[in-house]
């Protein structure tokens, strides 16, 4: 079985090119929109990857990503952060926050692939 990822974003068009691209590679996508309760999503579903938007309903993605580092057994799970604004200061926050990975929108299929990959040695 494939490796699981949860994508946390809360634009349709994202979630279905993310979820199509990942999903074609073998891994297993699921979604999930809202900040406020993204942390519970991710507890419940232990994922191996989380993709994680910057600007989401209730809670911003450094948020969310604070409170997963801070959380005993779930602090080790790889990052990679979306953003549709690449300032060098979103960059550091996301670094300082725990991030293993920071990406830019609008992306390329091959380097959300690759950074996915990247993250859990494959």
């Amino acid at each position: 079985m494939g490796k699981s990822v949860l994508l946390i974003e809360d634009e349709p068009n994202i979630i279905e090119a993310i979820s199509y691209i990942l999903s074609k590679d073998g891994w297993r996508v699921a979604s999930h929109s809202n900040g406020a309760t993204a942390l519970d999503e991710i507890s419940r579903r232990a994922p191996d990857v989380v993709i994680l938007d910057v600007m989401l309903p209730g809670k911003t993605g450094f948020e969310v990503l604070r409170d997963l580092r801070n959380e005993d057994g779930l602090a080790h799970i790889p990052v990679l952060m979306l953003t549709a604004r690449g300032q060098t200061k979103d960059r550091e926050l996301a670094e300082k926050v725990g991030a293993t990975h920071f990406m830019t929108k609008p992306f390329s299929n091959s380097e959300v692939l690759d950074k996915v990959r990247a993250m859990v040695g494959g």
